[in-house]
């Protein structure tokens, strides 16, 4: 069997609702979600969801190779990109590739990929996670009453902004969670994608635990600063948990050796075998790592395989337009199906028809860094108040109350 050739596609997800995070809102609900689709001289085609970035270049390590040698072809992709790095979407795009080779050696063995990678149990345990910082009370409860629906008794939040509204989301979903588990204490979790400095830090999450018990917090601070993130984690009583953003086993040595993370993180896109290698380092200091992104299908797969698996997210219920995914979600757990390969179907028609949208960051958008960001004195408005899901900066003269930690609030209006 050999590797022929490639194409690209670009399909969306339609969250049906603001989704976003402290940097930033989709007002719309709708992100767009790239496609690598890998082909070979046998017919069998694997699907990757990943970046197209540099793609032609990293494509011509694996042209012509047999598709069945995944994990060398892995590293001829990195080696291919030695000079210009690896890091950021180039990395995704490996990730992509790899994931498409996964899936096509596993289609011909005749094997769904959890079986192929040695799994045993189907089923993957999972936490509901709603990018919800753009939803109002109602709208929040809404969100997570469905996750509770599906038997999902764990919850991440995004936040970060302000402490009180923070507290005050995080017992909405307490609630509801409570309530669907017949009184069953939910796990919560916060993520703040990387807003605060080192103080500010254990500075909120210290105020939260007053009143709540968090599994963890993730992101506090930025994701390269292992003594930061070392300072946090001796600072309160919750797990730190990073890594979604960091590419390559070089990038998680430094965060290790400070004992800087306590649920490590792998995200979706950067692929299969990176989730393995990633996997086997935490592994051996006894951490537990736990998968992040809204289309995790390969590493729901891996993740039956690797003994220190903690939990995977779950962000939206329902698959990509054009995309169909041989899994469910019941009782709080991802269950994959026997389909050989990763299990997923792409019907190009479908994607073609539906007007296609742009990746490229808006200067709003959550994936652009704010330029205050961890510098702001100020609390930040409530994010499901403000037009169309932007998040203000409150200007010199606004009405301020205090938060409990002593720094002065914007107050909504």
């Amino acid at each position: 069997m050999r590797i022929t050739g490639y194409r690209t596609l670009t399909t969306v997800q339609e969250w049906g609702r603001p989704v976003g995070d402290a940097n930033g809102v989709f007002a719309d609900g709708v992100t767009a979600v790239p496609i690598v689709l890998v082909d070979t001289d046998e017919g069998i085609t694997g699907v990757g969801l990943g970046p197209h970035t540099d793609l032609e270049r990293i494509f011509a390590a694996i042209d012509g190779e047999d598709p069945r040698a995944v994990t060398t072809l892995y590293d001829r992709m990195l080696r291919q990109t030695f000079k210009a790095g690896h890091a950021g979407s180039v990395f995704g795009t490996i990730g992509a590739l790899d994931t498409a080779l996964w899936d096509i050696k596993a289609q011909a063995a005749g094997q769904p990929l959890w079986r192929l990678l040695g799994g045993r149990d189907r089923r993957v345990p999972a936490y509901a996670s709603g990018l919800d910082i753009g939803l109002d009370d109602d709208a929040l409860a809404a969100a997570y009453t469905v996750y509770a629906r599906h038997g999902l008794r764990a919850a991440k939040l995004k936040g970060g902004l302000d402490i009180e509204r923070d507290r005050h989301r995080l017992h909405v979903v307490r609630e509801v969670l409570t309530e669907a588990g017949r009184g069953q204490r939910p796990g919560l979790m916060l993520d703040v994608n990387e807003a605060w400095t080192r103080k500010q830090a254990v500075r909120h999450v210290a105020e939260l635990e007053r009143t709540l018990d968090l599994v963890w917090i993730e992101e506090p601070v930025r994701r390269w600063d292992a003594e930061g993130l070392a300072v946090v984690g001796r600072g309160i009583r919750a797990s730190v948990a990073t890594g979604e953003n960091l590419t390559g086993l070089e990038q998680y040595r430094p965060l290790i050796a400070a004992a800087a993370v306590d649920v490590v993180q792998m995200a979706a896109v950067w692929g299969v075998t990176h989730f393995l290698r990633v996997s086997a380092l935490a592994h051996a200091y006894d951490l537990p790592v736990s998968p992040i992104g809204n289309h995790p299908v390969g590493l729901l797969h891996a993740a039956t395989s690797v003994p220190n698996h903690m939990v995977s997210e779950l962000q939206d219920l329902h698959p990509p337009v054009g995309i169909t995914r041989d899994l469910h979600v019941e009782d709080g757990a991802f269950v994959l199906g026997d389909s050989p390969g990763l299990g997923v179907t792409v019907c190009e028609e479908e994607i073609g028809r539906y007007p296609r949208r742009s990746d490229v960051p808006t200067p709003d958008g959550p994936n652009v860094r704010p330029e205050r960001a961890g510098r702001r004195l100020l609390a930040v408005a409530d994010p499901a108040a403000t037009p169309a899901g932007r998040y203000v900066t409150p200007l010199p003269g606004t009405p301020t109350h205090h938060n409990h930690d002593g720094l002065p609030s914007a107050v909504p209006h």
